[in-house]
């Protein structure tokens, strides 16, 4: 769809920004170091270790044979997103220089970020086997906590290890803890290594993205599943999951080098995945609304 630029009275300098914070989801990027290209391009390998365990110990014949077992496992690139902006050389004058300059970082805060967390949370929300609270509103910050002891026990007696476990909330129900400032407030938040807000409009079970070509859908950018679910929280054990990207395109092309028009050209494209290891989907808590 064409540009929507106003253009810039001479005596304004002010810039009227939407307020987006930076993506949420940034710190579970995984180490990429433990994965290997896959017979498809659109493929990865990451290892799956089993061990047998102990037998009993013979004074004549000794230990019994234990084996190993390594398996790679295939998964498959599920995000391939991206955009062209394109803004007029004398639209970009007009506006002091401003429409362009800021395009790409408006396109990263207001757009970007938020797209790749709610699919992040939507991903994961959506895999088979994860631990799951029943679905409730929660009237009270009391209730909120008495959730979240629950998703601690359950956590602890899966053994999850304690250190790794981010937890993501609304900011209502995590200001409200917050609030409480007791001994028991205090103890839950702590035994999370990471404690994050996620705006509600990030935070859903599934999500629609937009393809930004069909009729409806000419604005890009996501929405939330007719079938998707307003999600309360989610606790997240980093080490189950998988989340990098392969791919990140970010160039810019002049005016000069533009053979289809005389406007400045930016193109970002995002390729990368998100999933959970299968022997670790017990890394994954996930509470939502009815």
């Amino acid at each position: 769809m064409p540009n929507t630029i106003t253009l810039a009275k001479n005596y304004t300098n002010l810039l009227d920004e939407v307020y987006r914070q930076a993506s949420v989801t940034a710190d579970l990027i995984s180490d990429s170091s433990m994965m290997r290209a896959g017979a498809n391009a659109n493929e990865i390998l990451y290892p799956q270790i089993d061990v047998t365990g102990l037998g009993d110990y013979d004074r004549n014949s000794g230990y019994t044979d234990g084996t190993v077992s390594v398996v790679w496992k295939t998964t498959t690139f599920n995000y391939d997103r991206g955009t062209k902006i394109s803004v007029d050389t004398m639209d970009d004058q007009e506006t002091f220089n401003i429409a362009f300059g800021m395009a790409g970082a408006t396109l990263q805060r207001e757009k970007v970020a938020p797209e790749a967390d709610a699919f992040t949370f939507a991903t994961l929300a959506g895999i088979e086997g994860i631990s799951k609270a029943a679905a409730a509103t929660y009237a009270d910050a009391s209730a909120f906590l008495t959730a979240l002891l629950e998703a601690k026990n359950k956590m602890d007696e899966d053994e999850v290890p304690e250190e790794g476990r981010y937890l993501y909330a609304t900011p209502t129900l995590l200001n409200s803890v917050m609030a409480l400032d007791t001994t028991k407030s205090r103890e839950v938040l702590s035994s999370f290594t990471v404690k994050k807000k996620v705006p509600q409009s990030r935070f859903y079970t599934a999500i629609d993205l937009l393809d930004g070509k069909t009729t409806g859908e000419e604005l890009g950018h996501y929405k939330k599943a007719e079938a998707g679910k307003d999600i309360n929280f989610m606790i997240i054990h980093k080490p189950a999951i998988i989340k990098f990207d392969k791919h990140i395109a970010s160039n810019i092309i002049a005016p000069a080098n533009n053979p289809d028009s005389d406007a400045y050209i930016s193109k970002y494209r995002k390729y990368g995945i998100v999933d959970v290891y299968k022997n670790k989907v017990a890394g994954i808590y996930l509470s939502h609304k009815a």
